[in-house]
């Protein structure tokens, strides 16, 4: 029997990923992950695969998540779809490649590697550098090339893929709104591909909870999902009508702070 703490805390954290989700495009995998590898070591999951299983876990969330704020955005007119179509074909490619090369590292080293990228994302929030007026997005095998590379490092850390494709896309000019917006129409082809992945080479595993399929575990995908599908566009409205810039700075502290956490349970041990 599912403990009704462990319930209650995954609701709890739908809603701060979901709301997070939607206001920042990032698709909740950040904050999703490192409580994940917590819970989900308490409720039985191996430690060998307890990372792992999080970060499956997260993109099989942000599947839902995605919907719902991608929904959001459209709603006012705010995703470039131009820029979806043409990033999308690589992040297929690199969600699927990348839940395979994730299922051969370690559980310390997994974890090791994402503090490594959050603590980057988290630099790149804070640092908010403005790019040269005249910079703008690559061609279409510069973009596919991007997308690879946002899908396949987005699978490997559980992430929506909104930590790369936010920056790069104020990178290349296109206005902070419009990149948080069309980051969250991207987390659905990252989470459905790499999820996929998850679940296939998963499959042989032995000693998970009841409720596992491959490397997710279904409980609480059922639990976050379904307060973050119904906070994800409370974030998207505030998106549209907050300081973005600041709340990032905010939130990349927050984002230090979980990194840091996560690396020392890593050398810790969980």
């Amino acid at each position: 029997m599912i403990d009704p703490i462990f319930i209650a805390a995954l609701l709890v954290l739908g809603v701060f990923s979901g709301v997070l989700a939607g206001m920042l495009g990032i698709g909740g995998g950040m904050i999703l992950v490192p409580f994940l590898s917590f819970l989900l070591h308490k409720q039985g999951v191996p430690a060998d695969h307890v990372v792992h299983a999080s970060i499956a876990t997260s993109l099989a969330i942000i599947v839902f998540t995605s919907i719902s704020s991608m929904r959001a955005h459209h709603q006012a007119g705010a995703i470039r779809w131009d820029i979806v179509k043409f990033l999308t074909p690589g992040i297929l490619i690199g969600g699927f490649v990348g839940s395979k090369i994730v299922s051969y590292l370690p559980t310390k080293e997994l974890a090791l590697s994402f503090g490594v990228f959050v603590i980057f994302s988290a630099y790149q929030m804070f640092a908010d550098k403005k790019p040269k007026p005249s910079r703008t997005l690559p061609g279409a095998a510069g973009m596919v090339g991007m997308g690879s590379v946002i899908g396949g490092v987005s699978s490997i850390v559980g992430a929506g893929g909104g930590f790369l494709s936010v920056p790069f896309m104020v990178w290349s000019n296109v206005p902070v709104r419009n990149a948080v917006a069309t980051s969250a129409a991207l987390g659905f082809p990252i989470a459905v591909f790499a999820s996929m992945g998850y679940i296939i080479n998963g499959l042989h595993l032995e000693g998970m909870p009841s409720g596992s399929l491959g490397y997710i575990y279904l409980p609480a995908v059922a639990c976050v999902a379904v307060m973050s599908v119904l906070t994800a566009p409370r974030g998207a409205k505030l998106a549209h009508s907050l300081p973005v810039a600041r709340i990032k700075r905010v939130f990349a502290v927050l984002l230090t702070f979980v990194a840091l956490s996560m690396i020392y349970k890593a050398i810790t041990g969980f």
